[in-house]
């Protein structure tokens, strides 16, 4: 009971390693709220209960690290896509593989089931949606049309339509059953990441990069809202049950948004860095992140937490009313149209198919079937917890479907509860990599030394074809494979300062008594280096004013060539990322500046650095290469015109710079993890340079 009189509004419900190396996706069951599964580097999919850190069944197959994974609606099912384009689909009940799908050129960036059929829609960076036919090979349709890589997708409630969000800035409605593009919603000043369908009414929502937060109507295919407030990047969407609000998560913060008219009801400062999915169950809020291999998973009490702005009545707000509950008159007189679901199974609400003549494998190629059984036989599942496994998934009570419909409410911590009782509950941890050691409990008042992680496999690995089958160990092995020497990237994420060592706060001389440090001790040590830093903060805020000052006077390029002159990467890469905000900012002039930079910004051991070096190819790449190209195809004109000879002299430099950036970008897309996603990416973009003069 004591538990239940906290006031606490959100807390940190568990912290688990959930695979052998880092963690690249996951998602959170949303018809029960308390499942879980994770994609890894590792190419294995792990299903969880949550806030359980015991891993239920771990299901391997794919080749290649795991981009994105989904549960079914009835959560009885779970898909992953890959880096490589595949995707696979698992029967958790039964606990076997249902389906290989082979098609997409590049890795998978969403998936979503059809609400009543046997139908998955996937979309890949190579621009492509498919919707496939879960019992049969090859897709079913191919939606074509935007022109960069699609970050997200959604099916409608009624099942007809669905949504996808890209990094061309657009968002995309389409019919599914025919096919064929509906409208396009064009608002967006940055890459579309997230897209969400309302529960209930023709509403539309998407947000991204740009912070910001786009409400459609779907009947009059306009824009009816645009929800701002978020400081970082909208990572994932969340109506309300009923509908009646949005809850919007953001790196570490929760924000609670209403429309029609636009207000933000609530912030919640909820710390759970870059959170990944959202679900709600017994009005909670689940939010869950991952960080390298370790998963975290959060909680914010909806109770206490302001989700109204008040009742309309005749045309007054009133602000100390919430919301009541729809009446189901009034749910049928609603301001927009509702989604119409159809009552008997799927087989009314099928998609129109083409004949199985028709039906394609991947473009260009066909696999056999042995083929195809081959993966499939080399795809596994392995039950690591069976009594949670026959519990959730082989339940007594056919008609009570698991996770269970009636679940109690995750109870909150102890006001005083600290840091340290998280060691306590990942020191029973049971991990699905049994012989990989546990790491140590979370200390509240000790600085943790960062050691760099040994890879542990715990899997038999196919043999290289060199290497006769005898000399395949019988049993399976425990290796321990040492990475290749190469320069640490540091994270732009991190939750460790750099620079501090614990053995910076231990007794240094054998001759001192044992003890811990005076207080002023641990603090000199701890400021080390703070009188450095903040000269060196200084003097960069002096050279940014001095580039602001240019900036205003003489404009961007005089401003940019300033801060290039500076010799200092981190005063460019300030300027880029405002530059970055603006596209209608970017000339010509500036790429032959720029593009040097760039070279050191993606070689550069800082993740920050890399990402913005990343966005400014794109961008350049998006907004100057045909010119380049054309002009530099163009034939020579009669006579002199210098415009055109300086154009061409830009052009030409261009090129010859994007070339050597283009082979930078295929050394680095050889890289494993989501550094080498981002790369293969941006090598997609690049691919016309391969043909370039």
């Amino acid at each position: 009971m004591a538990a239940a009189a906290t006031t606490k509004i959100s807390w940190r419900l568990q912290e688990f390693q959930a695979h052998s190396s880092s963690v690249s996706c996951l998602v959170l069951g949303k018809s029960s709220g308390r499942l879980l599964a994770t994609g890894g580097e590792d190419c294995r999919v792990n299903i969880w209960a949550v806030s359980k850190a015991n891993c239920i069944m771990s299901l391997t197959g794919h080749k290649t690290p795991v981009e994105c994974v989904q549960f079914s609606m009835s959560e009885e099912q779970v898909v992953a896509g890959s880096q490589s384009g595949s995707i696979r689909v698992w029967d958790l009940e039964a606990a076997k593989i249902l389906r290989t799908l082979v098609g997409h050129k590049a890795n998978i960036t969403s998936l979503g089931f059809h609400p009543f059929g046997d139908f998955l829609a996937s979309s890949s960076m190579d621009t492509n949606i498919k919707l496939w036919d879960i019992r049969r090979k090859g897709y079913v349709f191919r939606y074509k049309g935007h022109t960069e890589a699609v970050r997200s997708l959604a099916i409608s409630p009624d099942g007809k339509w669905l949504a996808s969000g890209s990094d061309d800035y657009t968002v995309k409605l389409w019919d599914l059953t025919q096919g064929k593009p509906i409208t396009e919603f064009r608002s967006h000043a940055a890459a579309v990441t997230v897209v969400q369908f309302h529960p209930n009414e023709y509403l539309l929502a998407s947000a991204g990069a740009d912070r910001t937060i786009r409400l459609w109507d779907l009947e009059k295919f306009s824009m009816i809202g645009s929800l701002e407030g978020d400081t970082s990047a909208v990572r994932c969407l969340s109506f309300s049950p009923d509908g009646s609000c949005l809850y919007s998560g953001a790196t570490d913060s929760l924000r609670v948004f209403g429309w029609e008219p636009d207000r933000c009801f609530d912030v919640v400062s909820v710390g759970w860095g870059k959170v990944s999915d959202l679900a709600i169950c017994n009005q909670q809020l689940i939010g869950v992140s991952h960080q390298l291999s370790a998963v975290s998973s959060y909680v914010v009490d909806l109770k206490r937490v302001k989700n109204s702005g008040g009742m309309v009545i005749q045309g007054i707000v009133q602000d100390n009313k919430p919301f009541a509950e729809p009446s189901k008159e009034a749910k049928g007189a609603a301001l927009r149209r509702s989604y119409e679901r159809p009552t008997t199974t799927c087989s009314k609400q099928r998609v129109k198919q083409r004949s199985d003549t028709e039906r394609r494998s991947p473009e260009g190629e066909r696999r056999s079937p042995s083929e195809e059984e081959g993966d499939e036989k080399v795809s596994s599942t392995e039950i690591h917890n069976a009594d949670d496994y026959k519990e959730i998934f082989q339940p007594r009570n056919a008609i009570s479907r698991t996770p269970p419909k009636i679940s109690e409410p995750f109870p909150a911590p102890p006001e005083d509860e600290t840091v340290s009782s998280l060691g306590h509950q990942l020191k029973d941890l049971k991990s699905p990599f049994p012989d990989k050691p546990q790491a140590p409990p979370l200390a509240s008042s000790t600085p943790v030394q960062w050691v760099e992680p040994t890879v542990i496999s715990s899997v038999r690995c196919p043999s290289p074809p060199d290497i006769p089958p005898s000399s395949k160990p019988a049993v399976t092995t425990v290796t321990t494979s040492k990475p290749k020497p190469q320069s640490k990237i540091i994270l732009s994420s991190r939750k460790k300062p750099i620079g501090l060592n614990v053995a910076d706060f231990l007794p240094s001389s054998p001759n001192r008594p044992s003890g811990s440090l005076s207080d002023d001790e641990a603090l000199t040590q701890i400021k080390k280096g703070h009188d450095t830093m903040c000269v060196m903060l200084s003097s960069r805020l002096k050279n940014l004013q001095t580039v602001r000052g240019v900036w205003v006077k003489e404009g961007v390029k005089n401003a940019l060539d300033l801060a290039v002159s500076m010799n200092d990467l981190s005063i460019v890469v300030d300027i880029l990322n405002i530059i970055n905000q603006q596209p209608s900012l970017w000339r010509l002039d500036l790429c032959p500046t720029v593009l040097p930079q760039i070279d050191a910004l993606l070689q550069s051991k800082y993740e920050s650095y890399i990402q913005t070096g990343v966005t400014t190819l794109k961008l350049v790449m998006r907004h100057f290469w045909v010119l380049i190209s054309d002009t530099l195809k163009a034939t020579p004109s009669v006579g002199v015109d210098i415009t055109r000879e300086e154009r061409h002299q830009k052009c030409r430099s261009c090129c010859e710079q994007l070339k050597n950036l283009n082979n930078l970008v295929k050394k680095k897309a050889a890289q494993v993890g989501r550094h080498g996603s981002t790369f293969r990416e941006l090598q997609l973009l690049m691919v016309p340079l391969d043909d370039a003069l």
